[in-house]
């Protein structure tokens, strides 16, 4: 399951569940947001490595290598490990494409990557260990044949001017041993010189093919580099054409859409009561109940989300505070035995209702409604009851001994009554307008909705006038606990009324 998707109607009852998936949209965006700004400075590190491993071809920074190779793989990683989150019970087809994308982006740049340091171990063999293995071995003897050479040089040329600076009065023994010792130092000298002229002849012939021939298996290492990312990007390229489709749909979608969702938010912002009631089965919204406490603290009033179960006449409670960081209480559920209005001379607060429960005997709960609309929507969802009024429209309790309730023995009232009425009343003047006798009405009511006269026939007995046959059946309408109108139309029935 991916996120629950948001509803407009759902904006009026700012439920806690509500609340709760908002929560988990705005985390997705944060985490969005998270993604987007690592994603950022990992491509800011990546420009940055690719601009300064261009000195790598010139062969200023082979480190800089490395860490274009690690700038490329963070960024590699961080497109893996973020997952788009979907709205609803399953992913479209096109919703699954775009969230594998980054998956296939992030496979994609980890293979390129894979070429690239293969290429640099090929280069470190290819280009770098020749060219080191050739300085070494062969231009560095031709560095230390120059050193032979110079002192050599200078040897030859120190000794023949010394020869040349004897005076010619020395003894011809001693002129000709100096002879002797100079000529020997000149052809060790020329000796020592052809040998460093033919080991310069010789580097510098070799160097043609020692330098270029990696040089050339260099070049070799990195057009197969480029030739295997090519490959990479033509097998991407279906996937990749793929992906446009699905873009491309998914953003005609969105288009669509939006004039959609805008039409119905516009529709929901104009009749917003139409959609306060989400389930036919409950009703839900929230609630102030009153918390007593014992003397002298009074009592206290907490905000809770409400949802009422009409069939089982449950009410669940549960505690939430927006101001609190949306944290969700305990439950409480208890169920209804009856609703009463509570008015503002026995309380001065607007808006409540007294709420007797069944599994707390004794026990009232007196809760406040947010509006005058609010409070008729409980009262009529919780089957509430006026506390006083004209003798006709006051509500007969259980208690009094008046349980008006459409079943069998109900609708056989009915009918007995409408066919005492048509016999002998359907000429009368003023037929429902004049009512009958309050004791008589409220009598007569206890008897007709008792079992054990469910046989007596109102249109032959004397006992009973029309009046007060016509009163005890609008007071048995009035009494009843729901509308006999269906819900999907009391509010246009009212309206009317």
């Amino acid at each position: 399951m991916g996120l629950h998707p948001l509803e407009f109607s759902e904006c009026y009852l700012d439920s806690p569940s509500f609340r709760e998936k908002i929560k988990s949209h705005e985390a997705e965006l944060d985490k969005t947001n998270r993604f987007i700004k690592e994603l950022y400075k990992d491509g800011k590190n990546l420009i940055n490595a690719t601009k300064r491993g261009k000195r790598v071809m010139e062969g200023l920074s082979w480190f800089a290598a490395v860490q274009l190779g690690m700038a490329q793989r963070k960024f590699a990683q961080n497109l893996g490990e973020f997952q788009f989150e979907y709205i609803g019970d399953a992913k479209t087809d096109d919703e699954k494409c775009i969230d594998e994308s980054l998956q296939e982006f992030s496979s994609f740049l980890k293979n390129l990557e894979d070429q690239r340091e293969l290429m640099m171990r090929n280069i470190t063999e290819t280009l770098m260990k020749p060219l080191e293995k050739f300085r070494k071995d062969h231009l560095g003897v031709v560095r230390a044949e120059r050193k032979r050479y110079e002192k050599e040089t200078e040897k030859y040329y120190s000794s023949l001017e010394k020869l040349l600076n004897m005076s010619a009065k020395k003894k011809e023994p001693q002129l000709q041993e100096a002879d002797l010792q100079v000529e020997n130092v000149r052809l060790h000298f020329q000796e020592e010189s052809l040998e460093y002229v033919c080991k310069l002849q010789e580097i510098q012939e070799r160097k043609k093919f020692e330098c270029v021939e990696p040089m050339l298996a260099f070049f070799q290492t990195v057009f197969t580099f480029y030739h295997q990312g090519f490959e990479l990007a033509k097998d991407f390229d279906h996937y990749k054409r793929a992906l446009q489709i699905n873009i491309q749909n998914t953003r005609s979608r969105f288009e669509g859409a939006r004039s959609e969702v805008y039409e119905l938010m516009k529709r929901i912002r104009e009749a917003p009561q139409d959609y306060r009631q989400t389930s036919a089965i409950s009703f839900e919204g929230y609630l102030y109940v009153q918390e007593k406490r014992p003397p002298p603290f009074g009592s206290s009033w907490v905000k809770r989300y409400s949802t009422f179960v009409k069939e089982q006449k449950i009410l669940h409670m549960v505690t939430f505070d927006h101001r609190s960081g949306g944290k969700i209480g305990e439950t409480e559920s208890v169920t209804l035995k009856s609703c009463l209005r509570k008015t503002t001379d026995v309380l001065d607060r607007r808006f409540c209702l007294e709420l007797d429960i069944t599994d707390r005997p004794g026990t009232v709960l007196t809760v406040q409604a947010l509006s005058e609309d609010d409070h008729k929507f409980w009262m009529e969802a919780m089957g509430g009851k006026e506390p006083f009024g004209h003798y006709l429209g006051r509500t007969y309790s259980k208690e009094r001994g008046i349980d008006a309730q459409l079943d069998e023995v109900g609708l056989s009232f009915m009918k007995n009554s409408i066919s005492a009425i048509e016999t002998r009343g359907i000429n009368d003047q003023g037929l429902y307008r004049v009512v009958g006798v309050s004791s008589k009405v409220q009598k007569l009511l206890s008897l007709m909705i008792d079992e054990t006269n469910i046989d007596m026939d109102l249109s032959t007995s004397e006992d009973w006038d029309v009046k007060t046959i016509t009163s005890t059946l609008k007071l048995y309408l009035r009494s009843l606990p729901e509308p006999l109108m269906t819900y999907g139309l009391y509010k246009e029935f009212i309206s009317l009324a």
